[in-house]
């Protein structure tokens, strides 16, 4: 799958300049074990997006397709033929693990996986009751410049104002999903398109396989990293 670069904004340093020159880009500090950071990080970022009554009553119930052991019939994209099969890291593997834990067994996302482990993250969306997240693939973090994403994986808040803005605090299907929304950073992050046509991200991320269900998220793979606008 081809996956385009990133677009950069904000003002996080001299990292995220040097990123928005290479095409921007996501990571942090290679401190994966801090996980008590992460807490503090989602105690700040959680509370903004909290979905209000009213987006709560327009976030997707758990599909009957994934409540029945087929989680495939539900994704829809281009590049679903991507995920494995079978095993942990399929549709119907991914649907029983909450989403980090989910992903972390995916082939495809294994440079998100050690970034949001890097930031601290995992037991903040594992235990998060519903997200929609958007998780870009490990080619998506490829097509930065090795010197940017590692001046980016230098600096945790950088790091973790990108990881959450990825993610929004309810569980979106593909109707429900498009729009405008607050996310875990306390910015807004806006798709557009639909399931048939295609759906972009922000603007210049392209959907590859989206509406796949996690124990607790909805993903949507893309094809670049988000940058925060905060």
């Amino acid at each position: 799958m081809n996956l385009s670069s990133l677009r950069r904004t904000g003002a996080a340093g001299a990292a995220l300049v040097a990123l928005s020159i290479g095409l921007a880009a996501c990571g942090d500090d290679s401190d994966s074990s801090s996980d008590t950071t992460a807490g503090d990080t989602s105690s700040d970022t959680s509370s903004s997006a909290a979905a209000s009554p009213s987006e709560e009553s327009s976030a997707a119930a758990p599909s009957s397709d994934a409540a029945s052991g087929d989680a495939a019939a539900q994704v829809f994209g281009p590049a679903c033929d991507a995920v494995p099969a079978d095993g942990k890291g399929s549709f119907n593997g991914m649907v029983t693990d909450p989403v980090a834990t989910a992903a972390s067994n995916n082939p495809l996302l294994k440079t998100l996986v050690s970034a949001v482990g890097a930031a601290g993250l995992v037991d903040t969306l594992n235990s998060a009751p519903a997200l929609t997240v958007f998780a870009p693939t490990d080619d998506a973090f490829a097509k930065i410049p090795e010197k940017d994403l590692k001046s980016v994986l230098a600096d945790k808040a950088t790091l973790t104002a990108i990881l959450t803005h990825h993610v929004v605090g309810e569980q979106l299907d593909p109707t429900a999903v498009v729009g405008d929304h607050d996310t875990l950073n306390g910015d807004t992050v806006s798709v557009t398109g639909d399931a048939e046509s295609g759906m972009t991200v922000d603007g210049t991320a392209k959907v590859l396989c989206g509406n796949i269900p996690t124990a607790n998220a909805t993903v949507y793979v893309i094809d670049s990293v988000l940058m925060p606008t905060k």
